[in-house]
């Protein structure tokens, strides 16, 4: 579960930025969300990853 909440936490830190930047037109703050959402990219990616040798993992101990 600590994987879903660095997720939670790293969205909730981009909510900041999007208001800045939707709201006050803070162009500097749509960097930020761009560079946000890139991070969380890659962060989805490494659980899709985990998720998928936990999957193994368990299929494999069933078999084995």
């Amino acid at each position: 579960m600590n994987k879903y909440h660095e997720l939670v936490e790293a969205v909730k830190n981009l909510e900041v930025d999007f208001h800045k930047f939707y709201e006050k037109g803070q162009s500097a703050a749509g960097t930020r969300v761009r560079k946000g959402l890139s991070d969380l990219r890659k962060l989805a990616q490494d659980i899709r990853k985990d998720v998928q040798d936990v999957k193994v993992q368990r299929k494999a101990a069933k078999q084995g």
